[in-house]
C-alpha cells in the first residue's frame, strides 16, 4: 500500500528573475516522516517554504498539502500547519504570554496548558516582554506557537537558529515524539 502524501509539488517555480528563485521542484513528502531541505543560503528552501506557506505566489507549478492547493485553500491548509518563520516578526511592548495567549485565541483554541508544557521543555520565560529577548529565545516562542495547535504537520524554516546545544537536543527530542504520532515534519538548514 502506498504512503499518504502530505506534500506534493509538481513544477513548482518561483522565478525573482536573474536566474534567482526556485525552479522546477518536484518533491514529494509522504505523511509521517521528516523531510530536510538542506542547501547553502539562496538554494531556494526559504522559497519553497513560502510557496508552501502561500506567502509568495508560484510564477508556476503547483505545490499540495494533504491533497490541498497551496494557493488555493490557503486558510484551510494553515489551520493543520505549524509554521515557524525564517524571520521572525516584531512584537514591541508585550510580554510573550500576551502574544501565545492572542495566537491561540485567533485559532479558537481555549486550552492554554500546551503553551505552558511546551515553553517549559524549551526552557522559555513566557513571563519576560518580547523585545527583551535573545534571538535564541525568540526562536523558542515560534516554535511554541509552531507546536501549541497539534498541527499535522510542521514547517520549519532554519529552526535550530540561535539554539543552544541542550535546547536543540530538546526539540529534536520534541521532533520524534511529534512523527511518532504520525505528523510529518519539513524543515530547512544550511547546515
Amino acid at each position: 500500500m502506498e504512503q499518504a502524501k502530505a506534500i506534493v509539488c509538481n513544477a513548482l517555480t518561483k522565478n525573482y528573475g536573474k536566474n534567482n528563485g526556485l525552479f522546477d521542484c518536484n518533491l514529494q513528502v509522504n505523511e509521517g516522516e521528516v523531510f530536510g531541505l538542506i542547501g547553502p543560503n539562496g538554494a531556494g528552501k526559504s522559497t519553497l517554504i513560502k510557496l508552501l506557506m502561500d506567502l509568495v505566489k508560484p510564477t508556476s507549478g503547483t505545490a499540495k498539502i494533504f491533497g490541498k492547493d497551496a494557493q488555493k485553500d490557503s486558510i484551510e491548509i494553515k489551520s493543520v500547519v505549524g509554521y515557524l518563520p525564517g524571520e521572525l516578526m516584531q512584537f514591541p511592548g508585550v510580554t510573550v504570554k500576551y502574544i501565545l495567549n492572542l495566537l491561540m485565541n485567533l485559532r479558537g483554541i481555549a486550552d492554554k496548558s500546551e503553551i505552558l508544557r511546551i515553553s517549559t521543555r524549551l526552557n522559555l520565560d513566557i513571563s519576560r516582554k518580547y523585545s527583551d529577548l535573545s534571538h535564541g529565545n525568540k526562536q523558542k516562542v515560534g516554535l511554541v506557537q509552531a507546536f501549541m495547535h497539534k498541527p499535522r504537520i510542521l514547517i520549519l524554516d532554519e529552526p535550530t537558529l540561535g539554539l543552544d546545544p541542550l535546547i536543540q537536543r530538546e526539540l529534536q527530542q520534541m521532533m520524534k515524539e511529534y512523527i511518532a504520532k504520525g505528523n510529518t515534519v519539513v524543515l530547512s538548514s544550511h547546515v
